[in-house]
């Protein structure tokens, strides 16, 4: 962990120069950022995985009928995918195992990743949902509730603000 507040120097400065000690120590923790970043990096792609935020790839499209979610996830098959809906949140949860093993160069490789999102839906009809998987793109398709157009409440924009 850092010893200071990213947002202040710390450290007494002569002239522009920061003492060294304190401009070693920001140093340190850079690399150190630096290197605990890519921890949490997919093993089967360039996106950041487990953060919430990045993997799988994840579209949501919304119409007046029906809730559309897509997921990238190239390089996995329909059954390394787990899909649940319950009390209005869609969960897409997964992992993937890859070996590769080259004995004429004496090189193998272990790949192992997990990953889970979960997508809050609202006003839909949730045992009507489906999915289809094909060439590594997860489609969700969730009907919307007939009451979903009564919850829909218009915003006037004032042209004067």
């Amino acid at each position: 962990m850092p010893w200071n507040n990213r947002g202040r120097e710390v450290g007494f400065q002569r002239g522009t120069d920061i003492h060294p000690f304190f401009a070693l120590h920001r140093e340190m923790n850079r690399m150190f950022d630096d290197v605990f970043r890519g921890f949490d990096l997919a093993p089967f792609g360039p996106t950041r995985a487990l953060d919430g935020l990045g993997w799988p790839q994840i579209d949501v499209d919304q119409t007046d009928k029906e809730v559309r979610i897509t997921a990238e996830l190239p390089g996995l098959d329909e059954k390394d995918v787990s899909l649940e809906i319950a009390n209005g949140v869609l969960s897409i949860s997964g992992e993937k195992k890859t070996e590769s093993e080259d004995k004429a160069r004496r090189f193998s490789e272990r790949y192992y990743g997990r990953f889970e999102r979960r997508i809050p839906l609202q006003d839909i009809e949730e045992d009507r949902a489906s999915a289809a998987f094909k060439n590594g793109v997860l489609t969700i398709t969730v009907p919307r509730s007939p009451e979903a157009k009564n919850n829909v409440r218009r915003i006037p924009i004032d042209r004067n603000g």
